[in-house]
């Protein structure tokens, strides 16, 4: 048995849960809703007030599914009640970032600014003009648009400067030396 999969999901006060057929789960709470359909193999069932997720033999691809769909059950009914939240660092001089409507404008060195739409379902916020957090229920958007935020101009490795994850460690490599 996986560790992970047998382990019941606790349904929180406030939360509603549908399991339909052809394993369609569809959550909705405080926050918004979410729907994810999943592998037909996985047996997702509704107990009381936990959802429990069986797999039916002991097959190397149903033991791998069984894990993860217990797990993106879990971080759907997580992100319906508390939500997720991605914060990034933007270190650099002349580096900086401002909200101008549902627009992210990015000013990174580059001779144009960078703007990002904002996506329905996920919220940018600006904490000064360095700090940039990303908010919304479903945890996996939320890391594609950090992602995609970062990617425009990573941390470089000489002088670290660029976006990079609030608590990013960024190894710094040691410049040329020359010969005297």
């Amino acid at each position: 048995m996986s560790r992970i999969g047998k382990k019941p999901i606790a349904i929180p006060q406030g939360v509603q849960v549908d399991i339909s057929e052809n394993n369609i789960v569809r959550v909705k709470g405080p926050k918004g809703e979410l729907t994810q359909a999943f592998n037909k193999n996985m047996i997702i069932e509704k107990a009381d007030n936990a959802i429990l997720v069986k797999r039916p033999d002991d097959s190397k691809f149903n033991h791998s599914l069984h894990g993860l769909t217990r797990t993106l059950i879990a971080n759907m009914i997580e992100g319906v009640t508390k939500g997720y939240e991605k914060s990034l660092d933007i270190v650099g001089v002349g580096y900086r970032a401002s909200k101008q409507g549902n627009k992210l404008v990015l000013n990174l060195g580059y001779s144009h600014p960078i703007e990002i739409e904002e996506e329905p379902g996920i919220e940018i916020a600006v904490d000064g003009s360095n700090k940039i957090i990303v908010k919304g229920i479903d945890k996996q958007r939320v890391g594609q648009v950090a992602a995609m935020i970062r990617d425009k101009r990573r941390p470089d490795v000489y002088k670290g400067k660029g976006i990079r994850y609030t608590g990013e460690v960024v190894r710094l490599k040691e410049g040329k030396t020359g010969k005297k």
